[in-house]
């Protein structure tokens, strides 16, 4: 009796070095990040008290007055997380859309050679125009509101999606072809079954770099788009013509944050969702 009722003490015990180790592993990862920070802001402060007169602090204000302006400030930074809204809605339609139609494409290139020497070309000629020299077209062809900015969310992150999707249905192991062949699979099998899932990996470290060029088109968009609910960029704009640099530097790190978010978030889900189609092809 006496054995059995001490076996469950022995669990915490073999956890405890696993939690160790992680949360070891969890410093190392935050340490160099957080010294990067503080060297930053060590530099700010720098630059603000030391390289700029008291009349000219309103080019770099420090970082404690953007925090009690830009963040205490509760008029000011509720009319930051309305833009950011705003934006955020463009932002995720934009990437939604680019990444239907980026895959789209890369599926359609990958199983015909002919599209992909047709079309090809063409997104990367897409990619290399300038989005403020075609702004102005989009604004007199769709109007200055929500799908304008739509627009230019989608053109500016598409290019990577088709890339990277692309290259990933492209390099799926010719082993695993020949496997897929000798059993006969279709077309249709064999994207579903072993072209898709290879590309995952390829796939999400597109969406990862689109999440971030979808914020930027949102905030270009509105800049020159102003119908419609104002945006974080028609802020930036505002705080910029008013000389307001404390709430500026406020509206831009939350911005910067809430790409930094997107980006963070594909990243997980590329790992659920590679790892649950990885673990089961490993075991088998």
């Amino acid at each position: 009796m006496t054995a059995t009722a001490r076996a469950p003490l022995a669990a915490p015990a073999a956890e405890s070095p696993r939690q160790h180790g992680r949360l070891r592993r969890t410093a190392r990862g935050a340490g160099p990040p957080l010294a990067v920070l503080a060297a930053v802001v060590g530099v700010w402060y720098a630059v603000t008290y030391l390289a700029l007169a008291p009349r000219r602090r309103f080019l770099l204000p420090p970082p404690h007055e953007v925090v009690t302006d830009g963040f205490g400030d509760w008029t000011t930074f509720h009319e930051t997380l309305r833009g950011l809204g705003a934006t955020a809605k463009v932002a995720l339609v934009g990437l939604a859309i680019a990444a239907a139609l980026g895959m789209i494409f890369a599926v359609l290139m990958s199983q015909a050679g002919w599209v992909e020497r047709s079309f090809y070309p063409w997104a990367v000629a897409l990619q290399t125009i300038p989005i403020l020299a075609i702004v102005p077209l989009i604004g007199f062809w769709l109007g200055y509101g929500f799908w304008s900015r739509t627009v230019v969310c989608v053109l500016v992150a598409l290019f990577p999606i088709i890339t990277n999707t692309l290259f990933g249905l492209q390099s799926t192991d010719a082993q695993q072809h020949d496997l897929f062949t000798l059993r006969q699979a279709g077309r249709w099998a064999r994207l579903v079954h072993l072209e898709f899932p290879s590309a995952l990996p390829a796939v999400f470290t597109g969406l990862r770099i689109s999440a971030g060029l979808s914020v930027i088109g949102a905030i270009v968009g509105d800049f020159f788009f102003r119908q419609g609910q104002p945006g974080i960029g028609s802020l930036i704009d505002d705080y910029t013509q008013r000389l307001q640099s404390a709430p500026l530097f406020a509206a831009i790190m939350v911005s910067s944050l809430f790409g930094l978010a997107l980006f963070w978030l594909f990243g997980l889900a590329a790992r659920i969702a590679v790892g649950a189609w990885d673990t089961p092809r490993r075991r088998s």
